[in-house]
């Protein structure tokens, strides 16, 4: 069974959402805000987000935004607003497909078919962070379009950063998983790679030093935002 993020601040829309989905396979998982919507990301695995627009303190558009720099989970934006560029707006967030309100609900089931369909033939090794793009199939890696040189361990290294937001590596880790085993490669050797890491990110105007954090004494995370 697929699971639906629902995100809207009216419950009476997310009640009538919940009634026209969950009969067609879904499961629906229900939040009031973009900062709820957020937090919950960064913890679960879902299929789709439906997110409305309007809403009080983080906007719809904003919120999209925000998933867009940790997940590339497919997003409908639902809004009553129907000017073109509304619509142009939410799709440069991030947005994969909007909606309007009211809507028909074959429509609605119609495009999450859709959406979810064209983003599971994304290749599993090319994914994207805030502008950074990786190609595991090709080892390169590129910001804003712009080629980075890095090694085959450094690139290793970032892409297990990339996809493990918020997940702290150990040192040890790091060297039993890329090097297979722990061998004479001291730790030293990872702080090293980590370094290179961060000068080359840095050189293409990546602001790596957001995201890539030493955690003292145990080794290195990368997180979504700022903290």
């Amino acid at each position: 069974m697929k699971t639906v993020l629902l995100v809207d601040d009216e419950k009476r829309m997310l009640d009538l959402l919940q009634l026209y989905i969950e009969p067609h396979g879904y499961d629906c998982v229900k939040r009031s805000s973009g900062y709820e919507a957020l937090t919950f990301l960064k913890k679960e695995q879902v299929d789709l987000v439906i997110l409305d627009v309007m809403m009080p303190k983080m906007d719809g558009w904003e919120a999209c935004e925000k998933i867009r720099q940790f997940s590339n989970v497919p997003i409908i934006m639902l809004t009553a607003r129907t000017a073109d560029e509304e619509m142009v707006k939410g799709l440069k967030k991030g947005a994969d497909d909007y909606v309007t309100k009211p809507f028909n609900e074959e429509v609605l089931l119609a495009r999450m078919e859709a959406v979810m369909r064209r983003t599971q033939t994304i290749p599993q090794d090319h994914f994207s962070f805030n502008g950074l793009t990786l190609d595991e199939s090709a080892y390169e890696a590129f910001y804003q379009n712009e080629p980075i040189t890095l090694t085959p361990k450094e690139f290793s290294i970032l892409g297990l950063f990339i996809k493990s937001p918020n997940k702290v590596f150990s040192r040890d880790y790091l060297l039993s998983t890329l090097w297979s085993f722990k061998t004479e490669t001291e730790d030293r050797t990872i702080d090293s790679h980590i370094r290179n890491i961060r000068e080359k990110l840095r050189k293409v105007g990546f602001p790596v030093d957001d995201h890539l954090k030493t955690v003292w004494g145990i080794g290195y995370k990368w997180i979504p935002m700022d903290e």
